[in-house]
């Protein structure tokens, strides 16, 4: 994809029936995840540099097998790995190779009951693959990440409590939110900010919907020309059983700027230990 978007998509909120932690939420201390996740992206259209939908008058394919997977030193301080494993064509190219390598720590800067807020640092090592979207494979070098993130869960009603059906809809339920926004530092590239929105609701006790919305803007490549900019959108239902979490969704692009209106299914397998 055009989309310098997270590797990962699993925010979830700090409750027992919760399928992971992430986001603005740290892992407690021993304990961690890994999610590895399958993306399929594809695209006969694209945005120009005036934001409006053109043919490519090609397909552009895009696929990733990725991991993620974080473990809490304390229960305020936890490590993050990120990684992936590329392949790709277009009109133009043919490529196959290793995306970035990013080894980051997300610190725990102040956390309640229901609110939680981080703060990340990573190092990235670009690979072969498409180190930045908007740039042919292999372009790119070392990068460095800034992240905040705010996090915000919940409650649904007290057990046995009855509810008209208007209530049910409009009460958040056992949900969450998080909001991120990142500086990221680039080598051989433009530099990128982020912004990430995540909103999780619980639907008994093992199913969970995550709407989640990616969007970022790279920094003008020169004086007077606008650099890339993307919006995705993605929807999907995560199942638990056990430690174990299946994922399954749909993510589409909805607006950029020298960007492909990418789309295409994700399928994720998290482990939690």
């Amino acid at each position: 994809m055009r989309l310098a978007a997270a590797l990962f998509t699993g925010a979830a909120l700090g409750l027992t029936s919760s399928p992971a932690m992430a986001g603005a939420w740290t892992q407690p201390k021993g304990q961690g995840q890994v999610i590895v996740k399958y993306e399929d992206m594809r695209a006969d259209q694209g945005f120009d540099s005036d934001g409006n939908p053109v043919g490519l008058g090609y397909e552009r394919r895009d696929t990733a097998l990725s991991g993620f997977a974080e473990y809490g030193l304390t229960d305020r301080l936890t490590l993050q790995l990120k990684g992936d494993w590329q392949s790709g064509e277009d009109n133009f190219v043919d490529y196959e190779g290793r995306g970035p390598l990013e080894i980051g720590v997300t610190w725990q800067a102040w956390r309640d009951d229901r609110t939680a807020v981080s703060l990340y640092a990573g190092y990235a090592d670009g690979g072969e693959g498409r180190n930045a979207g908007y740039a042919d494979p292999g372009v790119g070098g070392e990068d460095y990440e800034v992240r905040a993130a705010f996090g915000r869960s919940f409650a649904g009603p007290a057990p046995g409590k009855k509810r008209r059906w208007w209530k049910r809809m409009l009460n958040p339920g056992r949900s969450f939110v998080d909001v991120q926004v990142a500086r990221r530092m680039r080598g051989g590239l433009p530099d990128e900010t982020r912004a990430d929105l995540t909103f999780g609701r619980h639907i008994g006790e093992r199913w969970m919907l995550l709407n989640q919305a990616y969007g970022g803007i790279a920094d003008d490549p020169v004086p007077g020309q606008d650099g890339p900019r993307w919006v995705q959108l993605e929807t999907s239902f995560v199942r638990r059983s056990g430690p174990w979490s299946v994922q399954l969704g749909w993510r589409h692009t909805m607006s950029g700027r020298e960007t492909p209106r990418s789309q295409g299914p994700i399928i994720g397998v998290w482990r939690r230990f």
